[in-house]
């Protein structure tokens, strides 16, 4: 009867040394892992939305300062033009022309530059002629 419970304990003892289960040290490196990705996750997140707001505010200066030459460019030749207000919906925007007179006035260089909250977004140039 000895040998059977001897046996039999030796056999108890070898399925608990050969089952499949997590130690501590598994549970924490899977916890660091898992920190770890879920950081670069909400870094790359924060760099989506941060990229996708700067696009946005040059896309819109973009808009502006081109709405502003077109305006320009279709007045009759003059050394002062009629600016357009910037739009209610680009709230913080403003935009500056600077007319440069070349060739004895026959030629400008004109300059618009859109700031949105007072930093430069957008700056578009061209030139006019005496016609």
């Amino acid at each position: 009867m000895l040998t059977l419970k001897s046996a039999s304990l030796r056999n108890r003892e070898r399925m608990i040394k050969n089952q499949i289960g997590s130690t501590l040290l598994e549970v924490v490196i899977a916890l660091a892992l898992l920190g770890i990705i879920g950081g670069v996750f909400l870094s790359a997140l924060t760099t989506t939305s941060s990229s996708r707001s700067v696009s946005s505010e040059h896309t819109a200066g973009r808009i502006i300062a081109a709405s502003q030459m077109d305006n320009i460019l279709n007045q009759p030749y003059s050394f002062t033009y009629d600016f357009l207000q910037v739009p209610p919906e680009y709230n913080g925007y403003t935009a500056s022309v600077d007319i440069e007179n070349l060739l004895d006035g026959d030629l400008q260089k004109i300059t618009v530059t859109v700031r949105h909250h007072n930093k430069e977004v957008a700056q578009l140039e061209s030139y006019k002629v005496v016609r």
